[in-house]
């Protein structure tokens, strides 16, 4: 006869089994919707919104091991590259983003043994979100075990990562990690199959690679070349709408190296902070005359320098830097790492329903007790954007 203990223990044991059975049930479940919203196209939300969490340099390492960089003593103790994996948690759960970018320097290659490791622990948080999220290279991302295509290619091939290698039907490019994504309209408007906001990344390289040029890398004319085709064919597409829209959507570009153009700032024309200088490349390679010429981009977005974080308009275009956010990235003890936030808001119209973008606004957190918002402003709205065309047009 069996004794007690044994019928209790063979329950258990069928029942853990039936767990565990049901658990996998669940995670197959999971990781189909997980499939079926990757295949679903970035779009508005039924509020009219779409919120992207913009992460620069988290130059995470080896995990735990990995010790902060210019904290405060009282912080040291204990302090690793979990505390960025944290913030990066934190800002999910307080944001809800509809997209997580994060703008290179997502590794610090010196200091990650294994590239493999530390780009999943490094991602980890966007991955087990099921946020959508996409990536562009910094330059130190390659120094580990694995090359800039490398890095590149793994990241593509993530979970819910949206990161492309390259626009694809283009042979010749410089660089990796350049390519676009189109926010559609809200399901069942009139724009739901039209791209209301465009967003370029684009590869702004590493170091220079010409000998009788110092300094960091810049976007070359191929890559100049992709997006100014690029933005041509989606203006093309948005303008033809039945309902004739007039002007292009707007676009967001993120890249890793500030452009040249960032030293055209100071205290009195920026929002933010400028507490080092602009480490652009040595050379001007056009690109923000290029942005400018196409006319769609509203913004674009950088990291490289930590403890800049300031977003200056120059041209009808901000320039704006998200503030360093990684423990083990060099910073300033006593200045909190910090996040950037960019909410783009449609037009509702009278009669119901959704519309074109009418604003796009920015604002930055704080790894602090409260995830403190500061630095709230509007990017761009096209009631301003309406004005100054009116302007133009009567030659004012």
């Amino acid at each position: 006869m069996a004794q007690p203990w044994k019928k209790k223990t063979c329950y258990w044991m069928k029942a853990m089994l039936l767990a565990l059975w049901f658990s996998g049930i669940h995670v197959l479940a999971d990781a189909a919707a997980a499939v079926s919203k990757e295949q679903n196209q970035l779009r508005f939300s039924k509020e009219g919104q779409f919120k992207i969490l913009q992460v620069a340099d988290m130059h995470f390492g080896d995990g735990k091991s990995t010790p902060c960089k210019n904290v405060l003593p009282n912080q040291m103790r204990g302090c690793s590259d979990l505390n960025t994996s944290a913030f990066i948690h934190r800002m999910i759960q307080a944001e809800k983003p509809h997209l997580i970018v994060f703008t290179g320097d997502n590794i610090y290659g010196k200091d990650a043994k294994d590239a493999v490791a530390s780009l999943n622990a490094a991602f980890a948080p966007a991955l087990s979100s099921n946020i959508p999220w996409a990536a562009v290279l910094g330059n130190h991302d390659q120094q580990s075990t694995l090359s800039r295509e490398g890095v590149m290619k793994y990241i593509v091939g993530m979970k819910h990562s949206l990161s492309q290698l390259n626009p694809p039907g283009v042979n010749i490019i410089d660089g990796f990690g350049n390519y676009n994504l189109e926010v559609s309209g809200v399901e069942g408007s009139s724009l739901h199959n039209k791209s209301v906001l465009n967003l370029y990344f684009l590869d702004s390289g590493d170091y220079s690679t010409v000998p009788s040029i110092s300094g960091y890398g810049w976007i070359k004319p191929s890559q100049q070349f992709w997006f100014q085709r690029t933005s041509k064919k989606l203006r093309r597409a948005y303008m033809s709408n039945p309902e004739g829209q007039k002007s292009a959507a707007p676009g967001l570009a993120y890249f890793h190296i500030p452009l040249p153009e960032c030293a055209s700032f100071d205290s009195s024309n920026f929002t933010g902070v400028k507490q080092e200088g602009i480490s652009s490349a040595s050379v001007n390679s056009g690109f923000f005359t290029t942005m400018v010429e196409a006319g769609d981009v509203k913004a674009a977005f950088t990291g490289h320098d930590h403890l800049n974080d300031f977003c200056g308009e120059l041209l009808g275009i901000h320039l704006c830097y998200a503030g360093g956010f990684g423990y083990h990235a060099y910073g300033k003890a006593g200045w909190a790492r910090r996040a950037r936030v960019v909410l783009a808001t449609l037009e509702e119209r009278e009669k119901g329903g959704w519309g074109e973008v009418k604003s796009i606004k920015t604002w930055k957190r704080l790894d602090d007790k409260h995830l403190t918002v500061i630095d709230a402003q509007v990017l761009w709205s096209k009631t301003s954007a309406g004005s100054r065309r009116k302007k133009k047009i009567g030659g004012i």
